[in-house]
Order: C-alpha cells, then sequence, then structure tokens
C-alpha cells in the first residue's frame, strides 16, 4: 500500500531515492521496482533487516538486478548521515507527526535533496486525526511512546516546506478507509491486540483483502471519499535548480 504517488514524485530509472522513515519498507520496494537504486533510513533496526531481507529475494527472484541497489542506514532525520544533494528524490512518509524538532528535520531532508529534485512528505490529514485524538489519549503521545506529537494544518506544513527553500509543487489525499478503521481502534483501545475485538479484526481483513485484491468498488470509494476523509494528507515540493548556480559559484 503506497501513500506516494511515484509519477508525481517523477520517480525514474537510475535514479537515487531516500526513503526516509522507510518502516517496513513499502516504498523502497517500489522505488526499486522502477529501477532507482534506494537508501532506506529508519531508526528501527528490526525494520532494516526485514527490508534486507525482502529486497534480497526480489534479487533472488529476478524482479530485480544491476545496476539496481538499495542500503540500509539508521538515521535521525533531524542530523542525516549524507552529504549535500545526495538524493535525486526524497519519500518521507508519516515521519513529521513524531518529530519534536520538525524544522530541523524539513532543513535536513531540503540539504540531502539535489537541485532539480522532489520530494513527498506525508502526514495524517487535520480531520481524520482530530477525531483519532478526540477518542483517545492512548493513540498519541505521550501515552503513545514514540507515538504523534502534534497535528498539522497543510497550511503550516507548507509553509514550513516553503520557509526551508524548498518549493511545495502540489497535495492530495489517500486511504480514506483506513480513518474509519483507526476511530474503531480508538473507540476500542488502540493498544489492544487487533484480534480481541469481532469489529476490529474484520475490518483489519477488509483492509489486508482490499491491498491485496485491490477491487474496483474499494478503487471507487477511495477516489470519491479521500478529499474528505482521506487519512494521510500527501505533499510534494521541489529544490530550485537555482541552488545548482549557488553552489557552481
Amino acid at each position: 500500500m503506497l501513500t506516494a504517488d511515484y509519477d508525481l514524485l517523477g520517480v525514474e530509472s537510475g535514479e537515487r531515492i531516500l526513503d526516509m522513515g522507510c518502516g517496513f519498507g513499502r516504498h523502497a520496494y517500489e522505488a526499486l521496482r522502477r529501477g532507482a537504486s534506494v537508501v532506506a533510513c529508519d531508526l528501527g533496526f528490526d525494520e532494516l533487516k526485514q527490508v534486507r531481507a525482502v529486497a534480497g529475494v526480489m534479487y533472488e527472484q529476478g524482479e530485480i538486478g544491476p545496476p539496481i541497489a538499495i542500503e540500509t542506514t539508521n538515521g535521525d532525520v533531524t542530523k542525516l548521515p549524507f552529504s549535500d544533494h545526495s538524493f535525486d528524490r526524497i519519500i518521507c512518509s508519516e515521519v513529521m507527526e513524531h518529530i519534536d524538532n520538525d524544522s530541523a528535520a524539513l532543513n535536513e531532508l531540503g540539504r540531502v535533496l539535489s537541485p532539480g529534485g522532489t520530494i513527498a512528505i506525508t502526514i495524517p490529514s487535520r480531520f481524520p486525526e482530530k477525531i483519532c485524538w478526540s477518542l483517545s489519549d492512548d493513540y498519541y503521545a505521550p501515552k503513545a511512546v514514540g507515538g504523534h506529537v502534534r497535528i498539522y494544518k497543510k497550511k503550516e506544513l507548507m509553509k514550513m516546506i516553503s520557509d526551508t527553500g524548498l518549493e511545495p509543487k502540489g497535495h492530495h489525499r489517500v486511504h480514506a478507509l483506513h480513518s474509519p478503521y483507526w476511530w474503531l481502534r480508538c473507540i476500542i483501545g488502540p493498544n489492544r491486540p487487533i484480534q480481541d475485538n469481532f469489529l476490529v479484526r474484520t475490518y483489519h481483513q477488509i483492509l489486508a483483502w482490499d491491498i491485496e485484491k485491490s477491487p474496483w468498488v474499494t478503487r471507487v470509494l477511495e477516489k470519491i471519499l479521500s478529499p474528505l476523509l482521506g487519512k494521510s494528507l500527501v505533499i510534494y515540493a521541489s529544490k530550485p535548480l537555482l541552488e545548482a548556480k549557488n553552489v557552481s559559484s
């Protein structure tokens, strides 16, 4: 299940991609399939181990091959271990809402993006997120250790992106069917195992079926409902080519 739209991001074969906050690698794998080399970066070692394992299987099965490469790096988005202008594209999915110093994170992402490159930043959409926060304080920090620390307004984050020198290019919402699922989990208790409740368990099975089969009926529902109920907001921005002149001068 992808949150960022790779066509809007402009991913092309042969490019170098940073998947920041890669988790278990859903965005990294799609970039590999499109012929890009990927650096998957996360604070979680277990997540990075799985990304390496799955990418290894992709190589073994011939789904990807040289010169496509994947690296995994344990790193903090506020202090990235990469040189300036290291990446053609960056995906930073569902990370910013966890970061206390989000300005530092945006500055670092802008620093490692190449002039002319693009970035997709995804965050929880304000309306669905506010409902989650109102239903359970176990959903967000400080009760949820490592959980969400803020709810963004779209204009607020877009201004922060602009203040780093990046240029917002567009936005959209996705995953409308996931919002009611999380509202239900917050009502039942977000820390309770999914299998403990029939409604949560059934809804989770429906979402898993949707991800695996992608039936037309859920695609239509997603398209209709996402502008209002989309769980995630995706903002795309680019780094001006003008900076290339400043670098070379």
